[in-house]
């Protein structure tokens, strides 16, 4: 049995992250590898995998759009070769079309699909890809990264005069539907592969600050009871938590780490 201490660390795991190069994936890689783990990093981008650095031995960085079967069964295959099965499969990856914040009564349908095929089919067949090795191991965890906005639809009074990075936001309804999306491919999952020993949870963050003007930021944390935004640390400490050993007998399970958001 593991001392309480080593249970909730990942020291000798091998951990697949999508969207590694992200807000959240980013600080969950170097986070991870503190951990002890090492880390397979997937995303899209090239050039946001250079920023996580060199970490000889423990930082495999693999370039793949994870709405691509090929590309997702050819990183698979480079890690086999390098470390074998994974231990941790970390749905991370999300996507943003081009008319990302376009009305709903406008939005194309082209956009609507390209966003879907990374939020849902890409977890999906990353799923098949680095999780059917684990089922045939007999053990192995995944964490899926959802939103409140999944399980709860966003208050739209929050967004009037609100911006990320000088441009007006709000979140449209192909985020909320393949969150929630991808909740039901979790509960599916956490029974479909329980009984080999592969637990499937999920994780729900709140909004994380990352450059939203002050009208944003004060309208979002007014709704929170603890009157704040996340910060990445708050969700990488969940994702850490649901897997690792600590939470050997949790499955199934949707980890809300969202300041009280969902409690009104």
């Amino acid at each position: 049995m593991s001392t309480p201490s080593a249970a909730f660390g990942l020291s000798g795991k091998v951990v697949v992250l999508t969207g590694a190069g992200g807000i959240l994936g980013s600080h969950a890689v170097r986070h991870f590898l503190e951990c002890g783990a090492r880390v397979c990093a997937l995303d899209v981008s090239q050039e946001a995998l250079d920023k996580l650095g060199s970490h000889e031995g423990s930082l495999l960085k693999i370039t793949a759009n994870v709405a691509d079967p090929q590309a997702v069964r050819r990183a698979g295959a480079l890690l086999e070769a390098q470390w074998g099965t994974p231990d941790v499969l970390l749905n991370n990856a999300a996507a943003k079309s081009e008319n990302f914040f376009a009305p709903f009564e406008e939005f194309p349908i082209a956009d609507w699909n390209e966003v879907m095929a990374v939020n849902l089919t890409g977890a999906m067949l990353c799923c098949q890809v680095f999780g059917s090795p684990m089922a045939r191991r007999g053990r192995g965890a995944i964490v899926n990264t959802l939103s409140i906005y999944g399980i709860v639809a966003p208050d739209q009074r929050i967004y009037e005069g609100s911006e990320y990075l000088g441009r007006s936001i709000n979140t449209p309804a192909i985020y909320s539907a393949s969150k929630a999306g991808l909740w039901g491919l979790t509960k599916y999952l956490a029974t479909y592969w329980g009984p080999k020993g592969v637990r499937v949870n999920a994780v729900t963050p709140g909004g994380v600050f990352s450059g939203q003007n002050e009208t944003f930021v004060e309208r979002y944390s007014e709704r929170v009871p603890l009157n704040r935004m996340a910060e990445p640390s708050d969700i990488v400490n969940a994702m850490t938590y649901l897997a690792s050993d600590a939470a050997a007998y949790v499955n199934g399970h949707n980890l809300v780490v969202d300041g009280g958001w969902t409690v009104w």
